[in-house]
């Protein structure tokens, strides 16, 4: 599912994620996106795949709820709360929580992609 607007991207992310879709997951990054995980940033499609790839071993299920989007043109920042639960690979539940930030540009489409993604982003 294409994102038509900036706040769609993360709607589309959950849904993805939700669903076990890598390729969908990865489809809503640029080809040069940033991603930043704990051990910090990735860049491009084929390292957050691997990063994804991982992360979909936990089985997640993803809850997000997105602030207005602040926009300008074909850019965008948006923010949101998030939590996951899942299953770690000692058959724990695994639970985690967030403040999110992402820059996200409207594509040539016309839909828009992640340009950088920080999950925690907005964490102290």
């Amino acid at each position: 599912m294409p994102a038509t607007t900036p706040n769609e991207v993360n709607e589309c992310l959950t849904k993805a994620i939700n669903d076990g879709d890598v390729d969908a997951v990865v489809a809503l990054y640029e080809p040069d996106a940033v991603f930043e995980t704990a051990n910090g940033p990735v860049t491009g499609t084929a390292a957050i795949r691997g990063v994804m790839i991982a992360f979909m071993a936990l089985k997640p299920s993803l809850n997000m709820t997105a602030k207005e989007a602040i926009r300008t043109g074909d850019l965008a920042v948006t923010r949101g709360t998030w939590s996951l639960s899942g299953t770690g690979p000692d058959g724990k539940p695994v639970s985690m929580s967030g403040r999110s930030v992402e820059v996200v540009r409207r594509q040539t489409d016309g839909n828009w992609l992640f340009a950088i993604d920080a999950p925690n982003g907005a964490d102290d």
